[in-house]
C-alpha cells in the first residue's frame, strides 16, 4: 500500500460490497457473533463475510474475540481505533438517504430515468 494518495488508501481498506454494510451492522448493534452476522446479511456467503472480517481485523478495525469452550463462540466488535471510522459511516448514510430523496423529487417515488429501478430508503 506504497500509494501517495490517502484516499485511495482509505478505500482500498474500506471500500466494497460487503465492508460498508459489515461495519454499520457492528457500529449499530455493538458486538455480534458471526451467525448474528450473516442473518442480519443474509445476502453475503459465509466464505465472503470471513474474507471481510478477517480484512478489517487485520486492519485493526475489527476485533475478534474468540472464547475458548464447547461449542466455540467468537464474537466481532469494532476496535477502539475502529471507532474513528464512524462519521464516515454516518456521512455515507446521510448521504445515501438524501441521494435517494434526490432521485425521487427527479423521478417520482420509486422510478428512475429508465424506471426499472426502484430506490427505496
Amino acid at each position: 500500500m506504497a500509494s501517495s494518495c490517502k484516499v485511495e488508501t482509505a478505500l482500498e481498506i474500506l471500500v466494497g460490497k460487503w465492508k460498508p454494510i459489515i461495519l454499520y451492522q457492528l457500529f449499530s448493534t455493538g458486538t455480534m457473533r458471526f451467525s448474528e452476522l450473516q442473518k442480519a446479511l443474509p445476502n453475503i456467503t459465509k466464505k465472503m463475510l470471513t474474507m471481510q472480517l478477517r480484512e478489517l481485523e487485520y486492519h485493526d478495525i475489527v476485533n475478534r474475540k474468540v472464547y475458548h469452550q464447547i461449542p466455540p463462540k467468537v464474537e466481532y466488535s469494532i476496535t477502539e481505533y475502529g471507532q474513528r471510522i464512524t462519521p464516515l459511516l454516518q456521512a455515507l448514510n446521510d448521504w445515501g438517504m438524501a441521494h435517494i430523496t434526490h432521485l425521487n423529487e427527479l423521478y417520482g417515488e420509486g422510478q428512475t430515468k429508465e424506471g426499472s429501478i426502484t430506490y427505496q430508503g
